[in-house]
């Protein structure tokens, strides 16, 4: 099974016009982060039959070479963002794993887990400056598309704007963990893993560190039936 096959005849329209969006920019001489061949690399990683997470991000880092096309992740020998060094510090936390040496996330969707953005591309040191090229029209369809798939899969929403997301497909529930056992999905929320957040809870949400994403996401996968994901990165 492809995205393609699922995905509406709009929202491949509306891929095709933004990846030629990108390129045009590049012809024009600016530096597009990441590379236009990585653009839709956590759909080429992680196909639909085989999503078993979602972990949700805004944008790719600006920084020219550290984007990879996953959500979170840096290309291998780049320094590990802050934000990744916090979802690092609560993996060894929540699972025992020992501190990865690489913040590449590549293992992480090949087993299962959708590591995508809402906004694909972003200019060079220009954080969310293709926040309005109407990429959340394209990714609010992958995920859509997800939440309606048969089977399990568990969304994490770190981040109000993240949680908005799923909010669109879930209702929101009391408390920070939810289960549709009859859609087999489930939600997981916390505040951002920023430094400026990670510490912190929200009205809606308990702070990212000591929240366990990594063990409550396979809990509810063993809920609903489904193999775990193996969190541990090299």
């Amino acid at each position: 099974m492809k995205w393609n096959d699922l995905l509406s005849g709009l929202a491949k329209t509306k891929m095709r016009e933004l990846a030629e969006h990108a390129q045009q920019e590049r012809d024009k001489g600016k530096v597009i982060c990441p590379p236009q061949e990585d653009i839709f690399r956590a759909l080429a990683l992680t196909p639909p039959d085989k999503v078993k997470v979602c972990i949700i991000g805004q944008d790719p880092y600006h920084t020219p070479g550290t984007a990879n096309g996953l959500a979170f992740s840096v290309a291998p020998h780049n320094t590990i963002p802050p934000s990744l060094r916090n979802i690092f510090k609560e993996l060894q936390s929540d699972v025992g794993s020992g501190r990865p040496t690489t913040g590449d996330l590549t293992p992480w969707a090949e087993r299962g887990v959708l590591l995508l953005n809402t906004v694909l591309t972003v200019e060079a040191h220009k954080a969310n400056s293709h926040a309005d090229w109407g990429w959340q029209d394209f990714t609010s369809e992958v995920f859509r598309v997800c939440s309606e798939m048969s089977q399990p899969i568990v969304f994490i929403a770190w981040g109000k704007s993240a949680q908005e997301i799923v909010w669109r497909f879930f209702p929101p529930e009391t408390g920070w963990e939810a289960l549709m056992s009859d859609r087999r999905k489930a939600c997981i929320f916390s505040t951002h893993p920023s430094p400026f957040s990670a510490t912190r809870a929200s009205s809606t949400a308990p702070a990212f560190i000591g929240s366990k994403p990594f063990s409550t996401a396979n809990k509810c996968l063993e809920k609903m039936g489904a193999e775990i994901i193996d969190w541990r990165l090299p």
